[in-house]
């Protein structure tokens, strides 16, 4: 079996520099390495919509904005297949069929929809659609027998529990239809989950703690100006705390030893900065200033393509979704009929 690769976003709103580190910089990796057979990219419309039901017009009108985002990223539709969710309805009908092999209090327990029900607050309001969404994700991934899953470290509940699912169906209806994944993380441990400028834990739109990639210079310097640093760092000679101070964190995941060269020439490297700053002497709008010119080299690239897209026809976009959708609901409608067939539901030819 060669490598199938399947990955994806929910369309809620531009894709910001979490989802960037998090997942996407590793898929323009595999892309550009081109070591894989078939590479699918879904834009999850459905899955928004679990806990977006009352607001359709939100999840539209993102499913070309976040095709836009990827393209402008790099990702290039003659190299990855990307289809929307809710068109290909067979993951509907997997899904369906999953639900009868996962308990409810499986559910509850995995970690993931723990932590995102908390952020959530849904209280008496939860959506027994947003509940099952392991089993959806379950079926996005089976449904295209993918076996690497470019994901961040807290979706690693969702691919275990991808696994369960598999090895249930497969031993229950005795076949090996379906098939087992491996998740890939980023590269750097610190991108594994970015959080807010702020320090929250989720980088929210309404909580105004992102940075998106189509953001100008100036948005993006603003940003960076606000974010939480050492509150006991008040005078530049004061030791600093890098633990827990967004700038540093910011750093980890994105800045080099060639950024120092270019906007830092004082040090060769991050460990150098964060031992100086610990012991006194370095402003925090020094180093904010540091990690601007470090996004901004990153992100320029990206708005300026970003631009380019946005002044093409929409048709354009639809057509690359129409013809990948098409795509990947003829593979994954031969992957339900061999599961009805394992199910002993298949009844005609």
């Amino acid at each position: 079996m060669g490598k199938i690769i399947l990955t994806g976003d929910r369309p809620t709103g531009n894709l910001h520099i979490g989802h960037y580190v998090g997942s996407v910089k590793r898929r323009l990796e595999i892309q550009n390495n081109g070591d894989y057979d078939e590479f699918y990219i879904m834009i999850a419309d459905s899955q928004a919509l679990t806990d977006n039901f009352d607001n359709p017009d939100k999840v539209r009108n993102n499913v070309l904005n976040i095709l836009k985002d990827y393209m402008a990223c790099g990702l290039d539709p003659k190299k990855v297949t990307f289809f929307i969710q809710s068109e290909v309805s067979e993951l509907t009908e997997l899904t369906y069929y999953y639900l009868n092999i996962v308990t409810f209090n499986r559910l509850k327990r995995n970690p993931t929809i723990k932590t995102e029900l908390a952020l959530r607050n849904f209280e008496g309001t939860l959506p027994v659609g947003f509940m099952c969404y392991p089993i959806s994700q379950t079926a996005d991934i089976t449904a295209f027998k993918a076996n690497i899953i470019p994901v961040g470290v807290d979706q690693l509940p969702m691919i275990e529990q991808a696994n369960e699912i598999v090895d249930r169906f497969n031993s229950i209806y005795k076949c090996n239809v379906l098939k087992r994944c491996e998740p890939v993380l980023p590269e750097n441990e610190a991108s594994y989950r970015l959080p807010g400028i702020d320090g929250d834990a989720k980088m929210s739109k309404s909580l105004g703690n992102c940075i998106y990639l189509i953001d100008d210079s100036d948005t993006v310097k603003k940003q960076v100006m606000k974010m939480y640093t050492d509150p006991n760092h008040i005078n530049v000679s004061d030791p600093g705390r890098v633990e827990g101070n967004m700038v540093f964190t910011y750093l980890d995941c994105f800045c080099t030893n060639e950024h120092f060269k270019k906007y830092y020439p004082e040090f060769n490297n991050l460990d150098e900065l964060k031992s100086a700053y610990q012991n006194g002497g370095i402003g925090d709008v020094k180093i904010k200033m540091f990690l601007f010119n470090i996004l901004d080299e990153l992100l320029t690239p990206i708005r300026e393509k970003r631009k380019e897209l946005d002044s093409m026809d929409d048709e354009y976009f639809l057509n690359i979704l129409k013809e990948g959708t098409l795509k990947a609901r003829s593979v994954a409608s031969k992957t339900v009929l061999e599961a009805k067939e394992a199910m002993k539901i298949k009844y005609f030819e």
